[in-house]
């Protein structure tokens, strides 16, 4: 039931206060926000902003004398609200709940191993401009997060960089052998044809069998 309250200026207000599952904020703060948003976008322009966070819950406030207002905005939260934690996660959220970074998670993204749900596109904020980004499924989120599987990846980025930086040293150190026998060659043509190990090789030049 509504609750009542009175404000500073001994106005009357109407109160509802609803809290949010851990299973779909999964502990993140911006997750919170963003399901404040995607609830707010569900209201009417005139009350979205009665809607708002306060101490980790969702708090409408509106005036005492719009009690049919308030019911019927308290319908369509707690309706919008059934549903929450199976919201798509967008890119900012999930990097703050797998605590990554957003060249992690476009890296992760490319190669397969963070599965994308699907993309939305948005219009920017008094832009005709629009965007499209990957969301992703929050089960499957969850599911990373509780087998740490990003400190898994990170270990697996980290082994394939080094073995990057050994297979680079090694063509580099075999390009400087080829450039320094390519010299040694110019500068004596005749080490080529000891190069190539064939033993006689100039007694039978010597014999005249290349005339």
């Amino acid at each position: 039931m509504p609750k009542k309250t009175k404000t500073k200026s001994d106005d009357l207000e109407l109160i509802r206060e609803w809290s949010l599952p851990l299973e779909a904020t999964l502990g993140s703060a911006v997750r919170v926000k963003g399901i404040l948003q995607e609830i707010r976008s569900r209201l009417p322009p005139a009350v979205r902003k009665s809607l708002d966070m306060q101490s980790g819950e969702l708090t409408l406030v509106m005036p005492e004398n719009s009690k049919t207002a308030f019911r019927a905005t308290s319908s369509i939260i707690s309706e919008s609200l059934r549903g929450v934690a199976d919201l798509p996660i967008i890119p900012r959220e999930i990097e703050d709940i797998l605590g990554i970074t957003a060249s992690e998670r476009k890296r992760w993204l490319e190669d397969g191993r963070l599965p994308s749900a699907g993309t939305r596109t948005v219009r920017l904020q008094g832009r005709a401009r629009r965007i499209t980004f990957h969301v992703f499924d929050p089960r499957v989120v969850e599911d990373l997060l509780d087998r740490g599987a990003v400190d898994e990846w990170r270990e697996e980025d980290a082994a394939a960089k080094a073995e990057n930086r050994r297979r680079a040293a090694y063509q580099a150190k075999l390009t400087r052998s080829l450039k320094k026998q390519d010299k040694v060659k110019q500068a004596d043509p005749k080490v080529e044809d000891t190069a190539t190990g064939l033993s006689g090789w100039d007694e039978f030049g010597s014999e005249g069998l290349l005339r």
